[in-house]
């Protein structure tokens, strides 16, 4: 199974990094797979620990694809690093072992800490829109334009009837970052 979460680590200066990820898990077991080169691959690799926070605010999602990371933290219990204050719940990680790979090593990790702060009261459609899309957004580079937008189209559907305010701002952020492609492509 994978779960969309962000996730929170920290350099050896103590600088905290948030990036939106697709976590494989497999039993009591926590795969992350970043690619190469990235600060989460770097941080997690020093610290040998990390942090996933569950959140439904998906303007955080957004946020980190487009250049937006700061956001609100609080200090861990069992590991030296952060959670996202806003998150419901989040879990502390302690690094077991590494597969080594050029392209996107394989992280496992295991779950030394979980904490709920709140009840998760579900998403809507224009929640799954946006993760959906801040997706999208994450491979503008990898897949052609042709497949992305009409993908974007179907999910703003979804997201008209039944975004709030927060969806509509993550949203936009998104949609400013997937202009910026398309008018560099038509450059080129």
């Amino acid at each position: 199974m994978i779960q969309e979460v962000l996730v929170t680590t920290q350099n050896a200066e103590g600088i905290p990094h948030i990036a939106p990820m697709g976590i494989h898990i497999s039993n009591d077991e926590f795969i992350i797979l970043p690619f190469r080169p990235s600060t989460t691959l770097n941080n997690i690799l020093q610290s040998e620990s990390v942090v996933i926070n569950y959140c439904d605010d998906v303007r955080i999602f957004a946020g980190c694809l487009t250049g937006r990371r700061d956001w609100p933290l609080t200090p861990t219990e069992k590991i030296t690093g952060n959670y996202l204050s806003s998150a419901l719940a989040h879990k502390e990680l302690k690094l077991i072992r590494v597969e080594d790979d050029e392209t996107r090593p394989k992280l496992f990790c295991k779950a030394i800490h979980s904490v709920n702060h709140a009840a998760f009261a579900g998403f809507n459609r224009a929640q799954f829109a946006v993760l959906e899309a801040a997706i999208l957004v994450s491979r503008l580079k990898m897949l052609p334009l042709d497949k992305i937008q009409p993908e974007i189209d179907y999910l703003s559907i979804g997201l008209n009837k039944t975004a709030g305010e927060k969806e509509l701002e993550a949203w936009g952020w998104l949609m400013e970052i997937v202009e910026e492609h398309k008018q560099e492509q038509e450059k080129t």
